[in-house]
């Protein structure tokens, strides 16, 4: 079930707050670095939710800041402790990669999620064998138990879509996610068929952006638009890119994804088409051999 309240969150919280009374205090990171004793690089983590603040930390920004109102003081100190708590996706730490457990944290405080992928079928909505053949190619030299692990962490994540009200899924999906047969015909026509499976929940709606639609915002790659139930978390954009896991957090950046996914949501084909789209490809798979033409 989703933690609207999740360490990582709250971390983000606490840090967007500590950077604006900096700024409203007119000083520099290097300002808060000098007086805290440590580099300007760990002082930005904090304030951008990635790195967990010591409460002396904490309190002493609140000194240099000069934040006398105890209300605030304490509401600030107490985050900081909720903060410092370990989420359930922690138990997976030996097998999430760098970034990932930023977003596993973020997802799992999230009220809806808007994705377009351009190659891949999304991690919520992926079949395990269909997963597991993803991570066998990505990583080869992953042993068998920590593959288990990865499965295991995955469908603790696509838990929450299961869970009523708790997290809406709106995916757009590029025609060649359909076509492209990960592990197989067998595999691929099971993947299929969770897509339809899936796509009758009240949570997901599924698109599909057929090739015939031509040029689109989307062929700079995939996106993902995190939103959350507070109004006061702002939104972040997680792109999956070879370079690592980016985190989009300026307005600008998110207004822009915003309009493209609004885009692309208008140029994909209505979700009852999208559903018969799937079943047709679904249908071909049926008609293909699963056993490669030597």
């Amino acid at each position: 079930m989703s933690d609207v309240q999740s360490p990582t969150v709250r971390r983000r919280r606490l840090g967007m707050e500590l950077r604006r009374l900096r700024e409203a205090s007119g000083l520099m990171i290097e300002d808060v670095a000098k007086h805290l004793e440590c580099s300007m690089s760990r002082v930005s983590r904090i304030e951008t939710g990635k790195s967990v603040a010591r409460i002396r930390d904490v309190r002493d920004m609140l000194d240099l800041y000069k934040v006398g109102d105890e209300a605030q003081r304490e509401q600030l100190l107490t985050l900081a402790k909720d903060a410092q708590q370990r989420g359930w996706w922690t138990e997976y730490e030996s097998v999430l990669s760098a970034g990932l457990d930023t977003y596993v944290g973020l997802e799992a405080s999230a009220a809806s999620l808007r994705t377009f992928q351009t190659h891949l079928v999304p991690g919520l909505l992926q079949t395990e064998e269909y997963a597991r053949a993803l991570i066998k190619v990505g990583r080869p030299t992953e042993s068998p138990a920590n593959i288990d692990r990865m499965i295991s962490l995955r469908q603790r994540r696509q838990a929450m879509l299961a869970d009523a009200g708790t997290l809406e899924l709106w995916a757009v999906l590029d025609e060649a996610v359909l076509r492209r047969p990960i592990g197989g015909v067998t595999v691929m026509r099971a993947q299929l068929a969770r897509l339809l499976e899936a796509d009758e929940l009240p949570s997901v709606t599924i698109q599909v952006l057929p090739f015939a639609r031509g040029a689109h915002p989307g062929l700079g790659g995939a996106f993902t638009i995190i939103g959350f139930p507070d109004p006061t978390d702002l939104d972040v954009v997680y792109v999956d890119s070879p370079a690592g896991n980016i985190f989009l957090e300026k307005d600008r950046d998110v207004r822009r994804h915003t309009t493209w996914f609004d885009h692309l949501r208008a140029a994909a084909l209505p979700p009852d088409e999208s559903t018969d789209f799937i079943a047709a490809i679904a249908d071909e798979f049926k008609k293909t051999s699963p056993y490669p033409r030597g």
